[in-house]
């Protein structure tokens, strides 16, 4: 009896279109797709009230942080609330041994103590508009790729221009569906973001490494910024006669709790997944890209960790590099645990068996896709070692050596007449210079080096190799550690008073020195059998799967007509929803939905460094001091965790209940469900969210930051 009822409910979810709590939608076609399931859920809002133009929306208070987060206002004076690891580069910028607010945090006691930072900006969207037609427009069947990518181009920039005429907005357009539909996407940045509070990484980055990508969670992943604008509301250059923005909506905080099985939405900027990759892909990325990312990036982390716990004054100078190599490299490992649990490959193996007898069935689908599962089956193969060379160059030479990148900004330099436009580039290069030594340890890039070398030297073609390689071998006996020392002891671009000394006093005459400098000739190496060997052909297959893609999806979708196909994340704004809920991911093991501030104490008495925690949270916790902030049991939360499909770039994304009211920011997936960048699990695949009673329990009895709680507008 019960094998039939789990038979029949497998099969619904098989066939009836996207799982429960699977997708990331546009929410400009949410009343056409998906408002009715949503109301079904539980939703109480219409479509209109989370997207409109002409109106105001939760859209309006939803923002792009920075390059790559989501942040949310919830104040009427531009007060916004994100990650505390999306803020971590502007926290890192402020702090000092003197002043370690990474350690420490920081609260500004009102406005005029907020932090400005240069170079943050939030983005609003402004409205979104299919254009399909007209980025299509004069493309046909029987055209190149080529020739129809130029048309695209053509048409997608007078469209844009079109756009945002007379106005200050971006306008953005993106395929969707490989190309089967088009979007345009308009813009308003905002450039004048001020730091307004952070809790230490104690609470804003409790579990560290140890508890990064992983439930149960009990991190106080938050920060909170203020956008300013000028005296009429508009876009400014920081200035402190700016004024906080007025937002035309801001969100509602509510205290109200949530229960299992209680609807839940995120709205955000997902950057990328790959739901239609088909199995040559899966079997690529999991038996090549992955473990050999990971194992490069073991290298990386293990060299730093040992500086870092050495050292207080490095481990703020990496401590962000440190987290933005460790973040992936946690994630990849998580992915390719997920997709093997899943018989991801195999299922990939199934759709694909059954897209060919639904082709074989038909003459005319059999004229048109009949060898197109070969054809994949052909560009992956020969496509291969172009990816993982490519990999080994942005985590070898690109990413992983950090004299490298900086040395390859001097080429800036190189044919530049003398003049304002040399000036100009000076500037820009002191300017970056300057940041590249505020936190550059040239032990721990002297110890990585040889070590990353080595390894692309073990692991890739002899025809993708740099042609410094043929020095190593020739004259150091593929000693790469000898030749480490040979290039950081010989070039002017690893000491900061021999660069600004060489900038301050730059003319043409002085070429001669970049051109010979050993640094910048490894440089410049790596550049160009990147270019040259790997990246034409690269980027050649790209174009030959973005095709097969998009006709193999286009036929997909003609084969399941009555499923609602989402489309891919592209850092465009999206919706999500799904339910607050818990999951097993072994045998006899079942997670709970909620943590409390009671597993921050248990984990605390551990005694690892991730699990410090100040005292004065402690003292809180033993007082029992939560304010209106506990449950009814009188614990305090901490994290949740919900079904809605998330993925990189949700991070900050706020989290609302039933009636658009804020419950949470989104911070994470759970491990067992990294996966859903590519496939997505209904029993294991998580968003991980802090609650946001934890927030203002530790904006208000923590950090005694009370103007902040009356600023909000808190539902109880």
């Amino acid at each position: 009896m019960y094998k039939k009822i789990f038979t029949l409910i497998f099969f619904f979810f098989l066939f009836s279109g996207a799982y429960a709590g699977e997708g990331m939608w546009i929410p400009s076609l949410l009343k056409h797709f998906n408002i009715d399931d949503m109301h079904e859920e539980g939703f109480r809002l219409s479509a209109e009230e989370i997207y409109s133009i002409n109106n105001s929306s939760i859209k309006d208070a939803v923002v792009i942080f920075g390059g790559g987060c989501t942040g949310e206002l919830i104040s009427d004076e531009g007060l916004l609330i994100t990650n505390h690891h999306c803020g971590y580069r502007a926290i890192q910028s402020h702090s000092s041994v003197e002043n370690n607010y990474l350690e420490d945090g920081f609260w500004a006691e009102d406005k005029s103590a907020e932090l400005p930072n240069s170079g943050l900006s939030v983005t609003f969207l402004v409205r979104i508009e299919d254009v399909t037609e007209e980025v299509l427009d004069g493309v046909n069947e029987n055209m190149s790729e080529e020739e129809r990518r130029n048309i695209i181009e053509n048409n997608t920039e007078v469209i844009e221009e079109k756009a945002v005429e007379g106005t200050d907005h971006k306008a953005v357009t993106e395929p969707f569906y490989y190309g089967n539909e088009y979007y345009m996407f308009v813009y308003k940045s905002y450039n004048d973001v001020r730091l307004v509070g952070a809790p230490p990484s104690s609470i804003g980055k409790f579990g560290g490494d140890t508890d990064n990508w992983m439930w149960p969670r009990h991190t106080g992943d938050f920060s909170l910024f203020r956008v300013y604008a000028d005296e009429d509301n508009e876009p400014a250059e920081y200035s402190e006669n700016n004024e906080p923005y007025e937002p035309a909506k801001h969100l509602q905080v509510s205290l109200e709790g949530f229960e299992s099985g209680d609807f839940t939405m995120v709205m955000g900027y997902p950057g990328s997944t790959q739901q239609y990759l088909t199995s040559h892909a899966v079997e690529l990325i999991t038996e090549y890209r992955n473990p050999h990312r990971i194992g490069l990036r073991d290298k990386k982390l293990d060299v730093m960790k040992k500086y870092m716990e050495q050292d207080e004054a490095i481990k703020i100078q990496y401590a962000a590099k440190q987290s933005s190599v460790s973040n992936a490299w946690k994630k990849w490992q998580g992915e390719m645990r997920g997709l093997d649990r899943y018989n991801a490959i195999e299922k990939k193996r199934e759709l694909e068996n059954k897209f060919m007898k639904w082709v074989n069935s038909d003459p005319e689908y059999e004229e048109k896709y009949t060898n197109l599962m070969e054809k994949f089956d052909e560009i992956y193969d020969a496509y291969t070692p172009y990816a993982l060379s490519r990999d080994y160059f942005i985590e070898t030479g690109y990413y992983g050596i950090e004299l490298l990148r900086f040395a390859s900004q001097f080429g800036n330099l190189l044919g530049v007449e003398d003049g304002e436009n040399l000036d100009r580039q000076v500037e820009k290069l002191l300017s970056s210079s300057k940041d590249f030594f505020k936190d550059y340890v040239i032990d721990i890039d002297k110890e990585i080096c040889p070590k990353l070398l080595k390894a692309y030297h073990e692991n890739i073609d002899e025809r993708f190799y740099p042609g410094f390689f043929e020095d190593i071998e020739a004259e150091y006996d593929t000693d790469f550690t000898a030749y480490t020392e040979k290039i950081f002891n010989n070039s002017i671009l690893t000491d900061s008073t021999d660069v600004y000394d060489f900038l301050e006093d730059f003319t043409q005459d002085d070429t001669s020195r970049i051109l010979n400098d050993p640094a910048f000739k490894m440089a410049q190496s790596f550049g160009k059998v990147y270019e040259r060997e790997i990246m034409p052909d690269y980027r050649n297959y790209n174009v030959k799967l973005d095709s097969l893609y998009r006709i193999y999806v286009d036929a997909l979708r003609t084969m399941e007509e009555d499923k609602h196909f989402w489309p891919d994340a592209n850092s465009t704004m999206r919706v999500a929803y799904g339910e607050v809920e818990g999951y097993e991911p072994r045998d006899a093991v079942v997670y709970h939905y909620q943590t409390t501030l009671d597993g921050v104490i248990e984990k605390n008495k551990q005694g690892k460094k991730d699990y410090e925690i100040p005292d004065k949270l402690e003292n809180l916790y033993k007082n029992e001091d939560f304010g209106r902030y506990a449950l009814d049991n009188g614990k305090l939360p901490v994290c949740f965790i919900a079904s809605n499909h998330t993925s990189g770039g949700n991070s900050g994304s706020p989290v609302l209940n039933a009636d658009g009211k804020l419950i949470g920011v989104n911070f994470d997936r759970n491990w067992e469900g990294t996966m859903s960048d590519i496939m997505y699990d209904p029993t294991q695949c998580r968003n991980i969210a802090l609650d946001i009673r934890y927030a203002l329990f530790i904006i208000d009895k923590f950090a005694g930051a009370s103007h902040l709680i009356e600023e909000m507008d808190i539902i109880e």
